[in-house]
């Protein structure tokens, strides 16, 4: 199984540079990432912002030299106060690949988070942060393998950007994924979700719906279902939760090594 990012605080870097064009191609485990393109610092600007929940919003960027990424990466975002502090974190891509310019974060907002608390209080279209990325190829998900997605929280957010993808590109390679949320309320994207999604509720649920945390009764029959080939399976939530998750999974019969974590918290 192979893991993702934590998060950083940290000092300036070097100014914002055009990057040259991400070289990336897909091998079994991992995909290759330019490091051209994941150090090079760029400016973005915030254009719009979408409420999905009471704590989380969906923010779009310009990024007009964003060298492209694929469904499941990341990039490090930095903010820097007026008196020359610095914030560094880690946040998913929620977007699919395209050719806007834009890219799109999903932030929860945590309690007394620097990043998040100055997005979801202070930010407004215009402002600029800096960005570099796209980073990680282990949770890359390329659009050639059959994908079981399994998130919770804001760990949807790299799994949505996959069914965006999966969408935009009229994809038939299969794609199915399990989310867990507290409520319907706290669903992230609840609005975009279709018949590729299942979703469990932990603490209050619609009517006729039953509440409890994912359980093997959710997981196994996914893997029943499997393709031919099997499925490359990607989880995305917090610590507990890709544990617990993960084990579902292996005790459903998905074979460890085709098992991607990426954990935050």
């Amino acid at each position: 199984m192979t893991t993702g990012p934590g998060t950083t605080t940290t000092g300036p870097g070097a100014a914002p540079a055009p990057p040259a064009p991400a070289r990336r191609f897909a091998v079994p485990g991992r995909i290759a990432v330019s490091q051209q393109v994941a150090t090079a610092w760029q400016t973005a600007t915030l254009t719009g912002i979408r409420r999905e929940t009471p704590h989380a919003a969906t923010f779009r960027l310009a990024v007009p030299h964003w060298a492209g990424h694929l469904p499941g990466q990341h990039l490090m975002l930095r903010l820097t106060a007026a008196d020359g502090y610095v914030a560094q974190r880690h946040y998913s891509i929620a977007s699919a690949p395209d050719d806007s310019g834009h890219i799109e974060l999903t932030l929860d907002r945590v309690p007394d988070g620097e990043v998040s608390g100055w997005f979801h209080t202070a930010a407004r279209p215009g402002d600029t942060v800096e960005v570099r990325g796209p980073l990680s190829g282990f949770f890359a998900w390329p659009g050639d393998r059959p994908a079981l997605l399994l998130g919770a929280g804001s760990g949807v957010v790299p799994l949505m950007s996959m069914v965006r993808h999966h969408r935009a590109r009229g994809l038939s390679v299969p794609l199915r994924m399990l989310v867990s949320a507290r409520s319907s309320e706290e669903l992230i994207y609840a609005r975009e979700l279709g018949a590729e999604t299942t979703a469990v509720f932990t603490r209050s649920a619609p009517a006729g719906t039953p509440v409890g945390r994912m359980a093997a009764a959710h997981v196994a029959p996914l893997l029943a279902e499997a393709p031919a080939h099997g499925w490359e399976a990607y989880v995305c939530g917090s610590n507990g939760f890709a544990e617990h998750a993960s084990r579902l999974l292996v005790a459903a019969g998905q074979p460890v090594d085709r098992i991607r974590i990426e954990r935050f918290g």
